[in-house]
Formats: C-alpha cells, sequence, structure tokens
C-alpha cells in the first residue's frame, strides 16, 4: 500500500535550497566556501592520481570526496547559520535541546517569571538537568527553586542545573547540546523510564512569556553521548 505524501512538507531538493539561502542570509561566503572546499579536495585527489600513474580511479575517488567534504562543510556551515538566527530568541534553547539524539525527555518551560526567562527540563541517562535562559543575576534563584522542587520527586537522582547564556559561568546555545552530552551517564534505561513517570505530573509556573517560542526550528542532531 503506497505511502500518503504530506503536501506541506518540503521535498529534499527544496530543503537544501532553503538551508542554503539561510546559510547565504547569515554568511554571504558561505556558499563559496562550500563550492572551494570540494573543489579543492577534488583537485587534491586528482593530483595523487597523477603522480601515481591511477587517473581515472582518483578521478572517481575524488568526486565522492569532493561530495562528502562538501556537505560536511554545508551542514556546519547550516549549524552554525541556524545557531546565529536562534541566539536572543526566547525559547532558543529550548529549540537547541529538542534536537539531541539519544533517550532524551525535553520539556520546556517548566518555569517562566515575568522577566521571560525560562526555564527547562530534561531527562536522560545523566538523571535530571535544568537549563535556564537569562541573565545569570536572575534565574540563579529560578534554578535552585525549581531544583528543590523536583528533587522532592526523583529522590535520589542526581540533578544538574545549567545556565545558557553568555554571561560568566554559562554555557552558549552554541555549545549546550555538547556541554549536556558530557555529563556522566548515571542511569540505565529502566530508570530513566522511571524517572520520567515520576515527573510526568509536574505542573509548570506560569506565567508563560509574551510572543512565541521558536517552535519548529530543525537545529542539526548533536553528536551522540559516549
Amino acid at each position: 500500500m503506497a505511502k500518503s505524501v504530506d503536501p506541506d512538507k518540503p521535498g529534499r531538493i527544496k530543503q537544501l535550497r532553503m538551508i542554503a539561502q539561510v546559510i547565504k542570509q547569515a554568511n554571504p561566503k558561505g556558499l563559496p566556501i562550500v563550492f572551494l572546499s570540494a573543489v579543492g579536495t577534488l583537485a587534491v585527489v586528482i593530483v595523487i592520481g597523477l603522480v601515481t600513474d591511477f587517473l581515472w580511479y582518483s578521478v572517481f575517488l575524488g568526486i565522492l570526496a569532493a561530495i562528502t567534504v562538501g556537505l560536511v562543510v554545508f551542514g556546519q556551515l547550516a549549524q552554525k547559520a541556524q545557531y546565529s538566527i536562534l541566539h536572543g530568541q526566547t525559547g532558543a534553547a529550548a529549540a537547541v535541546l529538542q534536537g539531541m539524539r539519544g533517550n532524551w525527555q525535553v520539556t520546556p518551560a517548566i518555569a517562566v517569571n515575568r522577566d521571560q526567562d525560562l526555564i527547562h527540563l530534561i531527562i536522560g541517562h545523566p538523571g535530571v538537568v535544568l537549563v535556564s535562559e537569562g541573565p545569570g543575576n536572575r534565574v540563579g534563584r529560578m534554578l535552585a527553586s525549581e531544583k528543590k522542587r523536583v528533587a522532592r520527586v526523583v529522590l535520589g537522582v542526581e540533578i544538574y542545573d545549567i545556565q545558557c547564556g553568555d554571561g560568566e559561568g554559562q554555557v552558549p546555545l552554541a555549545k549546550l547540546q555538547r556541554h549536556i552530552m558530557k555529563l556522566p551517564r548515571n542511569l540505565k534505561k529502566p530508570a530513566v523510564n522511571e524517572v520520567k513517570d515520576r515527573l510526568r505530573s509536574l505542573p509548570k509556573n506560569l506565567p508563560m512569556p509574551k510572543g512565541p517560542m521558536p517552535k519548529g526550528a530543525r537545529m542539526p542532531r548533536g553528536p551522540k553521548m559516549r
């Protein structure tokens, strides 16, 4: 039975064009860098083939290597462009966190204050992770309060608190995924699911922030946890 095609979902070529436009907007030199990196790789491999008398074989390998390098550079520039677009938006950290690979449950905005500072809840192999958005002098008390509230539900489970931002002692948005991925694996999968069940009924602290959060912001998938 044929699968139904979502007419609102763009095709692969259209997605690449959209990403290319994002890269061009964030960095006008981005696409030329992708092209030059691919052409440079092809040229190097062909030169090696000429020296070793394997020209036609090197042309084939060179094309494959050029495509691979071009896609890698394209992906890196796309990630940087998306981070630059999200930077400064309310809920930017939530968009980044929801792009993490692995057995993670992300609950955005479990706590919000009148200044639109946010705290997001993540459950995974490290235990419970609380991530704040906002200036350090404002979110410190919020994090401490949420940590106590969560600790009453998940007794004995490790709770980490991370401030996302550009201030002193905070983790920049572009490094947030990698920072969380490096946390120690304290829980096995059954224990992670148990913690999820415990925190499922944890209410959010309102009011919600003014303006829309960047829903559906497709961040590139981060590295897998070691």
